[in-house]
């Protein structure tokens, strides 16, 4: 035991203390660069107009009323409507697992479009297929009143094949 304290006596002895320092680098925040102010020769007699329009709209002013006809929603009777819904309903284990599918579904198809989404050029292209899509169907149903009264029959006839009142 003598041995080992004389050992750490003549280590501590031999080996120089050193202070230790740290060099700091000095530290400089920078503010971003604001752009350079707008002088009055830079504004057009038209923006000036726009200003001054905007100042004489401003003292127009608009109130929603509700008129004594107009029947306000209760929620205790949004409740309660739901509620005997809810209790009409003979066969509740389909409702809820269609709700269930319906909720899967969603979630489902929000994992595939963000995957499509992530390929690179694949979202301008789904884009470009909606809009051709989009302009077909203006075409076909939209535009004509010929059309227009197909597909509300068409509308009307899947409404009453849904709720089974075919």
């Amino acid at each position: 035991m003598a041995a080992a304290t004389a050992y750490a006596a003549a280590s501590a002895v031999s080996t120089p203390r050193v202070p230790i320092t740290t060099v700091r680098t000095p530290r400089c925040s920078t503010l971003p660069y604001l752009p350079p102010r707008l002088s009055t020769s830079s504004f057009s007699s038209n923006s000036i107009r726009q200003v001054s329009e905007s100042r004489r709209f401003s003292s127009v002013q608009t109130r929603a009323s509700s008129s004594s006809e107009e029947t306000s929603l209760d929620a205790n009777e949004i409740f309660t409507d739901l509620k005997e819904k809810w209790d009409a309903v003979e066969n509740k284990s389909t409702v809820l697992l269609y709700g269930g599918g319906a909720i899967v579904a969603v979630w489902l198809s929000s994992i595939v479009v963000g995957a499509i989404n992530s390929v690179p050029l694949l979202p301008k292209i789904m884009e470009l297929v909606g809009l051709g899509y989009t302009g077909w169907f203006v075409y076909r149903y939209l535009l004509f009143k010929q059309s227009r009264k197909e597909l509300a029959t068409d509308i009307e006839a899947l409404k009453k094949k849904i709720t089974g009142t075919e």
